[in-house]
């Protein structure tokens, strides 16, 4: 199913807040700035990030299959984070698509040289869907339990679908 990205709207931070089942689950993917539990129409303030942008992953304006966001994080870089599929929706490609487009939407927006992310070393379905994507670990930034990892611009994106899986981030 063909999805796009769109701005999200009150309804969607609803469905997103109920893909968050717990503490531990709102720490890995949005950091510690964001309590648990928190009331969904929370989210845009508690999200929000300067110099970033939030968006869905839908199909129209129907239910969101996924959340993440873009913002400043070095000069010439584009950071991606609080990246979220759909429990229900995950294996179904939704994350590559999500993904896919973050990238495009973050390099079209900023003009940024590189995109860069984190993630949990604990979690072997994102780590091959960005390796997949053209991301690399850097080892002098990562720590013992997250990557963080960087594409440059000129990499090229893998467009093969079906990729399983959820991607999940931590915000800087």
């Amino acid at each position: 199913m063909k999805a796009t990205l769109r701005i999200p709207t009150p309804a969607d931070y609803a469905v997103i807040a109920s893909w968050v089942p717990d503490a531990a689950a709102c720490l890995r993917w949005a950091g510690p700035r964001v309590p648990f539990p928190f009331a969904s129409d929370e989210l845009p303030t508690l999200l929000s990030a300067t110099d970033g942008k939030s968006y869905c992953l839908a199909v129209g304006e129907g239910v969101p299959y996924g959340f993440g966001q873009h913002f400043a994080s070095q000069p010439s870089a584009v950071h991606l984070g609080r990246i979220i599929v759909s429990p229900a929706a995950r294996g179904h490609g939704f994350g590559r698509q999500l993904c896919q487009k973050l990238i495009e939407q973050a390099f079209q927006t900023t003009g940024a040289n590189a995109v860069t992310l984190r993630v949990y070393r604990d979690n072997p379905t994102a780590l091959a869907l960005y390796s997949s994507l053209g991301f690399s670990p850097v080892e002098a930034e990562s720590t013992a339990e997250v990557f963080f990892m960087k594409m440059q611009a000129n990499s090229s994106i893998e467009r093969t679908p079906g990729e399983p899986g959820a991607a999940c981030c931590l915000k800087p």
